[in-house]
């Protein structure tokens, strides 16, 4: 007797329809806005752009990419926050810097294009140089520099937690390409030590949600004390058949936050409670296909001011992606395979 197939999350025309949304957004230079006239950032650019290679929309994501590459600065990075007539913050984030490892590594799982790979690597290699000249001997890395060169002088788990994933796609990226990235691999290795073992390298900011599931949904924290952090967090974060709040005191659902948490909780093998959440956030779906950024409960009123942005319908395609494997990139996010299980301090010399 043959089974029946799971009912998926979202059907893949809903899923074309929330990347059309997406590209409704997309500026002639392949710049995504969050909104209509609103700014851009190279991390939730470059999840846009993974949506759409998702989607199928190829060449959009590849215009998306061409973006960065066109935007580069001589030293590897990006500025903050883009406009469309140009730079809106100059401050540069080390985290949406090494985030087009990710991005890359993604379009690459997703489509196979090795050319589009070699292309792109020497933008990711300029890149997480960039990066790795923020890490501290201890092992964190420094959040951001203001334009003037000057440094912030502490680190942001949830940054952190991201770049160490960024590390691990750039040195997998590597390795497809016949390249060897060592140092990558070591610097990755000693900065999961220190989220692991050192929460005060870190700026106190235990009220944001991404705190709580970031470490686990990048992979930084696995196995046994992963799923103890979900379940630890549950109860302060989750708001039963609403979603996740984004600050821990405050009745704000986002979508993005829940989706997010949704494809944290499936590294962990807790698919229920998944698909509990992304079904929860799908309240804040437009008829358009695009979302909502955020809900109020119980007012039930959409914040801010009624606001559907990119990077949340991106989150949204992601956490299907990951719910239903629709890509060779679903699991991108949900198994780390370089991770190493013994997390030992690592000599980076």
């Amino acid at each position: 007797m043959t089974e029946t197939p799971p009912v998926a999350h979202l059907s893949l025309d809903e899923i074309k329809a929330t990347a059309e949304s997406i590209i409704d957004l997309q500026l002639p230079n392949g710049m995504i806005e969050w909104f209509p006239g609103g700014h851009a950032d190279p991390w939730n650019h470059i999840e846009a752009a993974m949506a759409l290679s998702i989607a199928g929309y190829t060449q959009e994501a590849e215009k998306a990419y061409q973006w960065l590459v066109d935007t580069q600065l001589s030293d590897g990075s990006w500025h903050n926050y883009y406009l469309a007539e140009g730079i809106e913050d100059a401050k540069i984030d080390t985290n949406c810097v090494a985030y087009i490892a990710a991005g890359v590594w993604h379009h690459y799982l997703v489509t196979g294009d090795r050319e589009f790979a070699v292309k792109m690597f020497d933008v990711v290699d300029a890149a997480i140089e960039f990066v790795l000249s923020h890490q501290t001997q201890r092992g964190e890395v420094i959040w951001a520099r203001r334009a003037n060169g000057v440094r912030w002088h502490y680190a942001l788990l949830t940054g952190s937690s991201s770049i160490s994933h960024s590390l691990g796609c750039g040195v997998l990226l590597a390795e497809a390409l016949g390249q060897t990235r060592k140092r990558w691999a070591a610097a990755r290795r000693k900065l999961v030590y220190t989220i692991a073992n050192s929460p005060e390298a870190f700026e106190p900011k235990d009220r944001w949600a991404m705190d709580w599931y970031y470490p686990v949904l990048t992979g930084a924290i696995t196995g046994d004390d992963a799923a103890k952090r979900m379940a630890g967090g549950w109860d302060e974060f989750v708001m039963e058949d609403q979603g996740v709040r984004c600050v821990s005191d405050q009745p704000w659902m986002t979508a993005a936050e829940t989706c997010e948490a949704v494809i944290a909780l499936l590294g962990v093998g807790q698919r229920q409670q998944a698909s509990d959440l992304f079904r929860w956030a799908q309240q804040l779906r437009h008829s358009s296909g695009s979302y909502f950024t955020g809900i109020v409960i119980p007012d039930m009123v959409h914040f801010p001011d009624d606001e559907r942005s990119s990077y949340t319908g991106a989150a949204v395609i992601l956490a299907a992606d990951a719910l239903d494997n629709l890509t060779a990139a679903s699991t991108l996010f949900t198994k780390h395979p370089i991770v190493p299980n013994d997390l030992e301090e690592t000599d980076t010399t």
